[in-house]
Parts: C-alpha cells; sequence; structure tokens
C-alpha cells in the first residue's frame, strides 16, 4: 500500500470479531483465561489491550518499523527507550532538544548513573569525537525544537554502526509523512503523538517504534515494567488522528511555505528558521532525507522589537504550548516549552529570549497571513 492508503488500512483496521471498520474501545482492565497457565492472547490491561495493540501495529507499519510501543506521553516513550540503557552508559545527545528532553536527562536519568555528552549531531567529526569506550547510543532530532535544525541521518547511522551503537531519533516534528528514521538506518523511532499524529489538541500519547527484533523485546519488557502505557480510550483517538494525517499535512505544507515567504519578506523579522530555506546550511540534507519541510517556523523579531506584544496581540493563532494541531499555535520557547534549560544553555545553543516558534495550523491562508499582519502592525 501508498503511505496515504497505509494510514487508514494500514495495521488492524478492522475489527476481527464484528468486522467493524473502527477499532472499538476495549476498557476492559482485565480478560477471562479460560485454561490455569496457557499463556492467553490478552490477560491484563497494562501488558497488553486489543486497541492499543491496533495502533502499535499502525504506527510500526507507517514508519516502516516491525514492532510499536504506545505510551502515556512522548516523554514516558522517550524515559522507556533510555531505560534499555544501564548505570555507567554513556549516550550522546543532540544539543538542540525539546526542554522535557533537557529534564528528563538532567534531572532525572543522571541520578540514575547514565551519562550524557551534547553535541551539535549535524557536525558529524563532533559525533565521533564525542564516542566513548562506554558510549551506547545516539540520540538527536531532526528537525529539532525549536531551530529546526537538520541533521543527516543516514550519516550519523553509519557512524553508530561502524562504533556498534544505536541510533535514537525523535520524528516529531517531521512525521511519518516526511520521512522514515529507520529506512535510512536508524534503531529506533520516538514519537510526542500528541503533536502531528493525533493532529488535534486533544490527545496526549507517545510512541516508540524499530526493526529490530531484540530491542523490541526489551522494549516491550520495560513498557509493561514500568508501566506508562496508553489508555484504550486515547489510542482509539490517536488512530483516528493518524489517519486524517496526509489530508492534514498537505494543507500544512502550503500554509508554512506562505508564512515563510510573507516573514521572510517582512522587515520586522530579523532571522527565519524553516527547513525549506534554500539559504540554509541544512537545506541539501533536508531535500535528500524529507518528502516536505514540514509547518513549524521560528523567528526572531528586529532588536528592540517586544516579543511579548507580538505574540498577546494575534486574535487567531493562539498563544500555546504544544505543536502539530489543526490550529495554529504560537509561543516564546525561552518563557514555555524550553524554560527547564538554564538561561545560559539557551543562549549557547541560540535558542534567544526573543526566538519565536509557530506551528502552522490549517485555517484558510488569507485568515493566517492577516492576522500576523495586524500583530506586527501593534509592534
Amino acid at each position: 500500500m501508498k503511505f496515504n492508503t497505509k494510514l487508514i488500512h494500514g495495521g488492524i483496521s478492522e475489527d476481527p470479531t464484528t468486522g467493524a471498520v473502527s477499532i472499538p474501545v476495549y476498557r476492559s482492565s482485565t480478560f477471562h483465561q479460560h485454561k490455569l497457565g496457557a499463556e492467553p492472547k490478552w490477560e491484563y490491561a497494562r501488558t497488553g489491550n486489543p486497541t492499543r495493540q491496533a495502533l502499535e501495529q499502525l504506527i510500526a507499519e507507517i514508519e516502516n518499523g516491525t514492532d510499536g510501543f504506545a505510551f502515556a506521553s512522548g516523554s514516558a516513550a522517550i524515559h522507556a527507550v533510555f531505560s534499555l540503557f544501564s548505570a555507567g552508559d554513556h549516550i550522546i545527545i543532540g544539543n538542540d532538544v525539546y526542554g522535557g528532553t533537557f529534564r528528563l536527562v538532567n534531572k532525572v536519568l543522571k541520578r540514575f548513573g547514565l551519562e550524557f555528552s551534547v553535541v551539535d549531531t549535524r557536525d558529524l567529526k563532533a559525533v565521533e569525537d564525542a564516542i566513548q569506550a562506554n558510549t551506547k547510543a545516539i540520540y538527536f532530532e531532526t528537525p529539532t525544537n525549536p531551530l529546526l535544525k537538520i541533521t543527516d541521518i543516514q550519516a550519523v547511522a553509519d557512524i553508530a554502526k561502524k562504533h556498534d551503537l544505536k541510533t535514537i531519533v525523535d520524528n516529531t516534528f517531521a512525521t511519518p509523512y516526511n520521512q522514515n528514521p529507520l529506512t535510512l538506518g536508524v534503531d529506533i523511532v520516538v514519537h510526542s503523538a500528541t503533536k502531528y499524529l493525533g493532529g488535534h489538541s486533544d490527545v496526549v500519547a507517545g510512541l516508540a517504534v524499530t526493526n529490530d527484533k531484540q530491542i523490541a523485546e526489551d522494549l516491550a519488557f520495560l513498557q509493561n515494567s514500568i508501566g506508562s502505557v496508553l489508555g484504550p480510550d486515547d489510542s482509539w483517538l490517536l488512530m483516528r488522528g493518524i489517519k486524517t494525517l496526509g489530508v492534514r499535512m498537505r494543507v500544512h505544507h502550503e500554509n508554512a511555505k506562505l508564512v515563510y515567504d510573507y516573514l521572510t519578506n517582512n522587515d520586522k523579522v530579523a532571522n527565519v528558521y524553516y527547513p525549506g530555506n534554500p539559504e540554509s546550511s541544512d537545506y541539501e540534507i533536508a531535500k535528500k532525507q524529507m518528502r516536505g519541510f514540514g509547518a513549524m517556523i521560528s523567528f526572531e523579531l528586529q532588536p528592540g522589537l517586544d516579543a511579548k506584544k507580538f505574540v498577546e496581540s494575534l486574535q487567531l493563532i493562539d498563544l500555546a504550548e504544544s505543536l502539530g494541531g489543526i490550529e495554529s499555535l504560537i509561543e516564546v520557547p525561552a518563557v514555555m516549552t524550553h524554560a527547564a534549560i538554564p538561561r545560559e544553555i539557551r543562549l549557547q545553543n541560540g535558542i534567544t529570549d526573543e526566538l519565536i516558534r509557530l506551528s502552522v495550523g490549517i485555517e484558510d491562508e488569507e485568515d493566517l497571513l492577516a492576522d500576523l499582519q495586524q500583530a506586527f502592525a501593534k509592534i
């Protein structure tokens, strides 16, 4: 099946009992076992649930993996993946990651003995130089949050394979619609499925996918043992959202390109960050590994202009955390999504206090541009 067909008919798209084309929500916490010790398919909902299984098979299929795992949030998925490693293990992590990932690494995982080195994963020499005797994995986002930096996925995966390391990519911003890291040699893909996969700002969820059977077995054990699983109602909502990913992303892309063109020609904007910028040093890599540039744009106002007044002046675009919903959302990372990162580290990584991140929704393009224009007029 082609990708857009797979979104609708992939995984378990029909209830095997009734033929229902919408998988039912199985809310049962436990399941009747007809024979003692017979290892039934279903026994307890934390271990497995038919609605969740349908979602897990669907994400595995659209990411070109073999096994998928659904968690209660993106952070829970990332935590489970990092739990594959042990005290004393060293992990290389990208320097431009979501603030919640930074918080998880520095405030939680380091207390349990995991070691981390932070590098710009676009710099392949820096990645290789950071490898130590106890290094086990390389973790990065591409495009990154919030500066939309692009790492050459295949090149990093090749380095990892040479040193017998695992490669983990957060594919939230790109979505499987735009890129499939597993196909490029990555071992594990994670998603904050709250974002584009859910698409409607009505569910919080995380996903992990692999095509390595040993990793899959280990993740299944951790998912069951840690227990931060996605419930059946949220699994159903997420499947419903995934079915329309293709049609939504087409409009997201069209609107993002128009907003990007508007911002680059606006004399009140100092810098625009967008993977589709042909002047960017990352552009050729983005073209090579992505089928589209996504709908995330970050930008900085000219010095002296008030970012706070700008975002508070918007009337249609919502000032809110999160991204990837049908509605356009705007935020200031230094105050909101990346506030957990100390200011000196934010500035070192290029996240200024004036940086604004915009998730372009699927509203009418004229309404989006008019809202931006009236907000710019007020500053």
